[in-house]
C-alpha cells in the first residue's frame, strides 16, 4: 500500500473525513457507497461496484430496470 502523508482523527461517532483531494483523485462523490475490507490491522476503503446478476462480474457493468447485467451478458441475451 502506499501511504498519502494524510493524518485525521476518528470524531465521537466514529467517523473521518476523506479529503476533497483525494476523493476528486478516485472519483468517489457524495452518496458513493465505500467497502470496507480488514487485512490483519488495516482498513481498506473500495469505492463499492455492484456485479452483474447473472455472472458476477464487476466489469463494464450497466443498470437495466434497477438491476445490474455486465456487457458479455447483456450480448447474450440480445443474441437469445
Amino acid at each position: 500500500m502506499k501511504s498519502t502523508g494524510i493524518v485525521r482523527r476518528v470524531d465521537e461517532l466514529g467517523r473521518i473525513v476523506l479529503p476533497i483531494e483525494l476523493r476528486r483523485t478516485l472519483n468517489i462523490a457524495e452518496k458513493d457507497s465505500l467497502e470496507i475490507y480488514v487485512d490483519g490491522s488495516s482498513i481498506m476503503l473500495k469505492k463499492y461496484q455492484p456485479a452483474c446478476i447473472f455472472c458476477d462480474s464487476a466489469k463494464e457493468i450497466s443498470n437495466f430496470k434497477g438491476k445490474n447485467i455486465c456487457s458479455s451478458c447483456l450480448k447474450e441475451l440480445l443474441h437469445k
